[in-house]
């Protein structure tokens, strides 16, 4: 099955990188290499020789997200089911960054969506959330994408996300208050809609099941 996506949702979704300017890997390098001089070290010691280059990988692999687009990560693992029940997928490990000061965002994602005849594989949910994670973010962007994505990618009933994450801007510096946690959820279709479906989603999320 292919993925229609509508021009809009691919200008919004894939965010590829023809608006980022085109600098070199060793442009970036040497700019991690002033900004240690500016921190007041020396990048030509030892330890950090290596660092310039390993700080460039480091962010491109955790900026990944830039790269990919919503069909690709899909991959036509879409099939046809005559389901109408909600698909739930929680506890989806989550590390992102936050764009006010490139620090860590850790936490999780849950996800559920209710079918209207076509199912997307389970893995693909934990995809979609990765591929918006692996940018710079902030929560509330980053919990809409991922219902805009489900919802344009599987066109259902429904999608409901909440992402729960602490912030190391928060708990390594400013207010310093490691610990805290911020939730954030975004619902579509019948979760925005049907009290019910909404709470049925809430409470399975606070569930938590032992395996036997």
């Amino acid at each position: 099955m292919t993925l229609s996506i509508s021009p809009d949702a691919l200008r919004t979704q894939s965010l590829r990188t023809e608006a980022k300017p085109q600098v070199s890997e060793e442009e970036m390098r040497q700019a991690v290499r002033t900004l240690l001089i500016g921190l007041g070290e020396d990048p030509d010691r030892e330890g950090l020789l290596d660092t310039p280059k390993r700080v460039v990988k480091a962010l491109k692999y955790l900026t990944s997200g830039y790269t990919q687009n919503l069909e690709e990560v899909v991959n036509n693992a879409i099939f046809h089911e005559d389901s109408n029940e909600m698909v739930l997928v929680r506890d989806i490990d989550l590390f992102s960054s936050c764009e006010h000061h490139i620090l860590p965002i850790i936490g999780k994602a849950h996800i559920a969506y209710i079918p209207d005849g076509k199912v997307i594989g389970l893995s693909k949910m934990a995809r979609i959330c990765e591929m918006y994670a692996r940018r710079l973010q902030v929560q509330e962007r980053l919990t809409s994408q991922i219902a805009d994505g489900l919802q344009e990618a599987l066109q259902p009933k429904g999608v409901a996300v909440v992402v729960e994450a602490t912030h190391m801007c928060m708990a390594m510096r400013g207010v310093q208050k490691p610990g805290s946690w911020t939730a954030s959820s975004a619902m579509r279709g019948l979760f925005a809609t049907d009290d019910l479906k909404r709470r049925e989603f809430m409470d399975m999320i606070r569930h938590n099941p032992k395996l036997m």
